[in-house]
């Protein structure tokens, strides 16, 4: 079983632990399921990020979808993050963490009216635009605020980046982004509207990208078309890379690229496009690769169960804490959180809701494991928790966050209270 490398999720006197605190102690004072973070973790894959970047002006903007915990977030607000949001939800949480507008950008394909006045009156850096119908309604919108509206045009470079389908975004069979040949024909108009000011111009090829050369190859893209706005006359301000930079899950056949060799690809392609020398601000929006690897998922065994030649590992967490699995067939290393890694024999992990994807592993190699038996499953700090859901009447399961040698619960446990509080 391959299990991804941490100096911060590391056996201590046999136990797993989190930056030294024991998984087992989390498990007992705030129960189970629960997802447990490392600030420390969070903070290390930031800095890495930040300084791969360091040789061209930029922002980090973290992209909020992954992990939208106001303590994560105020976090990465106090280390000089960006943040790259996709709702009016989102920029009401980067507001409240401390996140300035100056440093917000919106992204996403279906902006609701209501999301873009929003938007407006807060002063944000940037609204992406990925369709001409996007452009007129920002546009009227400014207008009927007496606003100008600061837009970023998100192109669909064509470009694979050989991931998942679900998470591959910057092929024109997507929903993402606005294709070039619209976007140039716009270009008179974004030129002389009164109430949009062009600032700049992105991408997004996918989630996941192990291998950074396509998101390299957008860039290049992207920065070719920023030296056309230029000499139209455009007064561009950022060149947005977009994110994919991926982390370990435990099944990769090769290690991924460094965050050094990532920002290299993406600087190496807007030098390529010719983009280097237009004053840019360079914008690139990880979300995962932040928060992925600094979170686990601690889930405790109910039962074990022999059926059909199989072994059955029966677990309190499920689906709904963790989709993922269920979603895309998406692997996530499981740990013991104390017993030893021998005596192996494949096992499935599943949970109690009803339905035949409820898994977080299948075939799994695992020690002998009885009831009570704490597992982590790692890889949980993103896409996770923002993804849970009251299928089966569940209360969502808490958030705790370590910190200096202390842990603390950063969201509660929801009562059955909270889940039926909004009906009648």
């Amino acid at each position: 079983m391959k299990i991804p490398a941490s100096t911060h999720f590391c056996m201590q006197d046999r136990e797993l632990t989190v930056d030294g605190i024991a998984l087992s102690r989390i498990a007992e004072q705030v129960g189970t399921p629960c997802y447990v973070y490392s600030a420390a973790a969070i903070e290390e894959a930031y800095r890495s990020i930040d300084q791969a970047l360091s040789s061209v002006p930029h922002m980090v903007a973290y992209a909020v979808k992954a992990n939208s915990n106001l303590s994560v977030l105020s976090l990465l607000s106090r280390l000089g993050s960006g943040a790259d949001i996709v709702s009016g939800g989102e920029l009401t949480r980067v507001l409240a963490a401390g996140f300035p507008p100056s440093r917000v950008a919106f992204s996403g394909v279906g902006k609701r009216d209501a999301e873009i006045e929003m938007a407006l009156e807060a002063g944000i850096a940037s609204l992406h635009a990925e369709s001409e119908a996007e452009i007129f309604a920002i546009e009227e919108i400014a207008k009927a605020k007496s606003k100008v509206a600061p837009l970023v045009l998100r192109v669909n470079p064509d470009v694979d980046a050989n991931t998942h389908p679900y998470i591959s975004t910057g092929l024109h069979s997507t929903k993402f982004g606005i294709e070039l040949d619209v976007a140039r024909r716009m270009l008179p108009h974004l030129l002389q509207s009164p109430h949009l000011r062009l600032v700049g111009i992105a991408c997004h090829v996918g989630s996941m990208v192990l291998d950074p050369a396509p998101i390299g190859e957008a860039t290049q893209r992207i920065a070719e078309f920023a030296v056309e706005c230029h000499k139209a006359g455009a007064k561009l301000e950022i060149l947005d890379a977009g994110g994919g930079w991926p982390i370990l899950y435990g099944n990769e056949e090769s290690v991924a690229k460094s965050h050094q060799i990532f920002g290299q690809s993406i600087i190496e392609g807007m030098r390529r496009g010719g983009a280097l020398d237009l004053g840019l601000s360079l914008m690139v929006e990880p979300g995962r690769s932040i928060v992925g690897d600094a979170g686990v998922l601690l889930t405790r065994v109910l039962y074990i169960k022999e059926q059909a030649g199989k072994r059955f590992v029966v677990v309190d967490g499920a689906m709904t804490e963790l989709i993922r699995p269920a979603l895309y067939d998406a692997y996530h290393a499981v740990v013991p959180v104390t017993q030893p890694m021998q005596d192996l024999s494949r096992a499935d992990v599943v949970g109690p809701v009803c339905e035949s994807a409820d898994f977080f592993a299948k075939d799994r190699p695992l020690p002998p494991l009885q009831r009570g038996d704490l597992l982590a499953v790692r890889g949980a700090g993103a896409y996770a928790a923002v993804m849970a859901s009251n299928y089966n009447s569940r209360p969502m399961a808490p958030e705790v966050l370590a910190q200096a040698g202390e842990f603390a619960v950063v969201r509660r446990r929801q009562t059955m209270d909270d889940v039926l509080r909004n009906e009648r």
